[in-house]
């Protein structure tokens, strides 16, 4: 008598974990039945977003991008690839907006900082100093040699509206080495998921304090980012100044508003939310239905948060 054995694949499980990186905390939510890969795959996915803010990261000296910045102006510097892809993006973006995204934006970022700080607002001398060292014209990349020129002395780069999107795609990437493809990953105002959790068509995602906007957004294989001044913001003199800086004009965007954009990718909807943010609703919404049809958008007071089922 021939005796068969049927064997009972073990059901799904909910795994969770967070760490601090890039300021922020990185939330990893997936599903699993093997409790060590669970482990491994987390640990590994952290461990890239490291890696990537070792190489993107305006704060720490020893960072890559930190080391592009203090080479003499005008000489080629080879960069990885990491930094040359959100690069490649962020000039992308820069010559469809004609600046209203703008990396070289570090000079003005460290000035509104300090003035955030001291609740103080610069003067007129050091604003004009600033955006003397600034402009997206200034940053020059050649493809054939994968290799950055910044053209003036004292420019300073500052990927905080791209970077930790494109590190929220990595982290997800790695999730997916792994064998797990129900993930999502939470970066500071940047959503990205993969397949949904077991039962169910898509994440929940809760937009909170809507307008006009509806209040969950169903998502799967996509991203979602929300750029604007519910948290980072200073009162000076009666006015609120967010930490959202629009280039073109070296000043914080002024008011209570976000933009929160859907898309495929983490490094295309961070920095199209703070684009959209920057041009305001009527230009930004314009700007996204012109260059970007595919993506969906909402001008909004608050961020995005992920139900996490």
């Amino acid at each position: 008598m021939l005796l068969s054995c049927v064997s009972f694949a073990a059901s799904p499980r909910r795994f969770e974990y967070r760490q601090i990186h890039m300021g922020v905390e990185a939330r990893l939510v997936f599903y699993t039945a093997d409790s060590t890969r669970a482990l491994s795959a987390a640990r590994a996915a952290f461990e890239r977003i490291a890696e990537l803010d070792a190489i993107l990261s305006d704060y720490r000296d020893d960072s890559e991008l930190m080391r592009l910045v203090g080479q003499p102006a005008g000489s080629w510097v080879p960069v990885s690839e990491p930094l040359w892809r959100v690069l490649q993006v962020a000039q992308e973006l820069a010559r469809q907006s004609d600046g209203a995204f703008d990396v070289t934006v570090g000079p003005l970022i460290q000035l509104w900082r300090e003035a955030r700080r001291a609740r103080v607002l610069p003067t007129a001398s050091e604003l004009e100093e600033a955006r003397r060292r600034t402009g997206w014209h200034l940053l020059e990349l050649d493809p054939e040699r994968r290799a950055v020129r910044l053209a003036r002395p004292g420019m300073r780069l500052d990927l905080g509206g791209i970077a930790k999107g494109y590190a929220a795609d990595e982290a997800l990437a790695v999730l997916r080495e792994h064998g797990i493809e129900r993930a999502l990953v939470e970066f500071g105002g940047d959503i990205v998921v993969g397949a949904p959790p077991p039962g169910e068509r898509a994440w929940t995602i809760r937009l909170d304090d809507p307008a006009g906007a509806p209040p969950v957004v169903p998502l799967a294989h996509g991203a979602i980012s929300t750029s604007g001044d519910a948290v980072q913001y200073v009162e000076i003199g009666g006015v609120r100044y967010s930490h959202v800086i629009d280039p073109r004009t070296g000043t914080p965007l002024r008011g209570h508003s976000a933009a929160t954009v859907i898309t495929r990718s983490g490094l295309y909807s961070d920095p199209l939310s703070t684009l959209a943010g920057v041009l305001g609703e009527e230009a930004g919404g314009a700007f996204l239905q012109r260059n970007y049809p595919e993506v969906t958008f909402y001008i909004r007071r608050l961020g995005p948060t992920a139900d996490l089922r």
